[in-house]
């Protein structure tokens, strides 16, 4: 019984041990998701207007555009993945590529092959675990994203969807699946289509992706021409995009972490209960079963004496 005492003990001291790591994570993640909630935020309005100009421009100045032109035929679609780089974030990642898988059947049901970029460790492990061709992977800053990786990521993208069709890497669409941000509690998967430029009505009250169908777009005088604009509009439009999706990837992570680390420090908390009680148990059960011994000795003793005289 003393051996099984010793167990629980060691087992209420190193629970103890984990729930103070747990605890510690949770404070942590508390700390930074304001922070990346502001980043968030701050970014939508910018994202918003630039896809407000980007659908003007490209509505009302019929200018035949690379990054707008739809493909009669689209054979091969790039999807970009948006996980974390570190895990004890409850099913953060795994969502999101359950999303991505989601997407993935609907494009092949589409008839398109499909050119995976990876962001995050985890998404990056996933595909390497099954032996599944990524095209390119960055990794490293998923709680604290940069605009100048974005930058990169959408350089990359865009060079991609330009190729000529035939030739090797080219796409015919850009797809991006990251995690919407929407509470504490609430983080949405979300796929969304970046290229090519797809101006469609939008939902009732609007959304970065989409502009509202009630909502007047503004008219501009373009110069040089459109063409030109639109040049140097929608790099900047897919570059945002990516950012704004990093962003809030990086604040559903760490809302992820808080709460999946507060569950995880509550049931230290009753698992610690319950090792306390099963060793008080024990260790009252063993009491118990040395006042018995010593009560039978004693008895024991006695009768002997008894007998003896």
């Amino acid at each position: 019984m003393a051996v099984s005492l010793r167990e629980y003990r060691a087992r209420i001291k190193s629970t103890e041990s984990m729930k103070k790591i747990t605890r510690a994570m949770e404070l942590i993640a508390a700390s930074r998701i304001i922070k990346a909630q502001q980043r968030a935020q701050a970014a939508a309005p910018y994202a918003r207007e630039l896809t407000r100009a980007v659908s003007a421009v490209a509505t009302f100045s019929n200018v035949d555009h690379p990054l707008t032109r739809e493909e009669e035929n689209p054979k091969r679609a790039a999807v970009l993945i948006v996980t974390s780089d570190r895990g004890l974030a409850g099913a953060y990642s795994s969502s999101v590529l359950k999303e991505a898988e989601r997407l993935n059947e609907k494009l092949r049901a589409e008839g398109k092959e499909i050119d995976t970029y990876i962001a995050g460790r985890k998404g990056e492990a996933y595909y390497k675990f099954r032996q599944r061709p990524v095209v390119q992977s960055w990794t490293g800053f998923s709680d604290q994203p940069s605009y100048d990786v974005a930058a990169e990521i959408g350089a990359v993208l865009i060079e991609s969807f330009l190729k000529e069709q035939g030739e090797e890497g080219d796409v015919d669409e850009v797809h991006v699946v990251y995690t919407r941000f929407r509470s504490m509690l609430t983080q949405e998967p979300t796929a969304v289509r970046l290229l090519p430029l797809e101006v469609v009505e939008a939902e009732e009250g609007g959304s970065v992706d989409r502009p509202d169908a009630s909502e007047v777009l503004p008219l501009y005088e373009f110069e040089p021409s459109a063409e030109e604009v639109l040049d140097g509009l929608l790099p900047q439009y897919v570059q945002s995009r990516v950012f704004f999706a990093l962003l809030q990837a990086a604040a559903s992570e760490l809302a992820a972490r808080q709460k999946a680390m507060k569950s995880a420090t509550d049931n230290a908390d009753e698992l610690i209960k319950k090792y306390k009680r099963i060793a008080n148990q024990a260790r009252q059960a063993g009491i118990t079963q040395e006042i018995s011994e010593i009560v039978g000795g004693v008895n024991a003793l006695a009768d002997a004496n008894s007998g003896s005289e």
